[in-house]
């Protein structure tokens, strides 16, 4: 399947690399992911060769399929793969409806009949408003004469066979760079998702509140940055153990002169009573509008609504994804190594036969402990995330 669909060496030998950093966990996070991709996806197009849609669809969806594979846990690989193939019928679709136009007279003359020779007896026969399929149920040869009266009919010249397909090709052909065109405005919009994420955040942070959040999420991140420029406020960082992620991004924010306060995962309920707001980031957003987070998301989501506080997920829209089921599954959510919890050298006189250690990297938060969902394309409520998505992607792609 590979060998025969990417017909490129070149092509085949960078997608198999990229498989082989996925599964080295050398490219890691949705952001790096997606970036990583749409990169690979273009160069795919680029060198690929095609006649029509269904086989460039087909070239992408083998891609997808290999880099899917080899990481299935980062979601945004596949919503990268979905958005370049809704791209790709969108602008075939747009290069079908222009030569459509370009093609079709602006208005039929009556007198262009009367330009052609003087009908055979043949082509008297079947007059010039009956269709090919007519002229040959009744049996006569195809003449000249009728393929001229199609031809007017039709309201352009038509190709010889050969010349014919090597047309088809061409206008194929001729959609890629409008194509590429396209692929490069969703790596723009990738690169620049933490400023969309950003740009409002003066809307929703008011001056002395205090802001709970968790880990280090680089959107997260920027969106407390940009909100520090208009308002005085205070962020409490959970240190997230066992990574301790939440001391880097203490570190990051109290550089940036927001007042922080760096607490361990145990005090997130004690302090949750003066929390005003809770701001979390997302790895992946399923169509139901639950959320994988970072671990530790859970226990805060759940005493944000034990004491009725708004909890807040700042994500790019590419997170989005048309899966919905994956909390059902317990491969869903990533694992890291077991040691950080609990290392060798503190499991004497335990049992490790009758113990099960578990380093989860996500937890998944239900929807109806989202408030809402801030992107770079606009807020959202965790109910409409549905409709973003049907938005987003076709529903062939649902399931690469």
């Amino acid at each position: 399947m590979r060998d025969t669909v990417i017909k490129d060496k070149g092509t085949q030998k960078h997608v198999e690399a990229f498989v082989s950093k996925l599964r080295r966990r050398q490219v890691v996070g949705s952001h790096a992911t997606a970036i990583e991709t749409v990169l690979l996806l273009r160069q795919v197009i680029s060198t690929a060769r095609f006649n029509t849609l269904d086989q460039l669809v087909t070239i992408v969806k083998a891609a997808g399929r290999q880099i899917i594979e080899a990481q299935p846990k980062e979601h945004s690989i596949g919503n990268i793969v979905r958005k370049v193939l809704r791209l790709i019928r969108e602008e075939f679709n747009a290069a079908a409806t222009a030569a459509g136009a370009t093609s079709s007279p602006t208005s039929t003359p009556p007198a262009r009949a009367t330009q052609l020779p003087p009908p055979t007896p043949a082509s008297a026969v079947v007059p010039p408003s009956s269709s090919l399929s007519n002229f040959v149920l009744l049996g006569h040869p195809r003449s000249n004469q009728s393929l001229a009266v199609e031809q007017a009919s039709q309201g352009h010249p038509r190709q010889g066979s050969g010349h014919g397909e090597h047309s088809e090709e061409f206008k194929a052909m001729s959609v890629k760079p409008a194509l590429i065109d396209a692929i490069k405005d969703v790596i723009d919009e990738l690169e620049t998702v933490y400023d969309g994420v950003a740009k409002n955040a003066r809307d929703h942070i008011h001056a002395d509140e205090i802001i709970l959040t968790i880990g280090k999420s680089r959107t997260v991140e920027a969106f407390l940055k940009s909100a520090a420029h208009y308002r005085k406020f205070t962020v409490i960082v959970a240190e997230t153990a066992p990574s301790f992620s939440g001391r880097d991004m203490a570190q990051s924010l109290s550089a940036s002169g927001i007042s922080t306060v760096l607490v361990p995962d145990s005090c997130v309920y004690a302090l949750m009573s003066r929390v005003n707001k809770v701001i979390l980031g997302a790895h992946a957003v399923l169509a139901n509008g639950g959320v994988f987070a970072i671990s530790g998301s859970l226990i805060a989501a759940a005493a944000a609504r034990a004491h009725a506080t708004p909890v807040v997920i700042c994500t790019g829209q590419y997170k989005f994804t048309p899966l919905w089921n994956l909390y059902h599954e317990y491969a869903a959510v990533d694992f890291g190594d077991p040691a950080q919890v609990l290392a060798a050298k503190d499991s004497e006189g335990i049992d490790m036969d009758k113990v099960d250690i578990v380093n989860p990297y996500y937890d998944y938060v239900k929807p109806e402990l989202v408030d809402v969902l801030i992107t770079n394309e606009g807020d959202h409520p965790p109910s409409y995330v549905y409709r973003v998505v049907k938005e987003a992607y076709d529903e062939e792609d649902s399931d690469l």
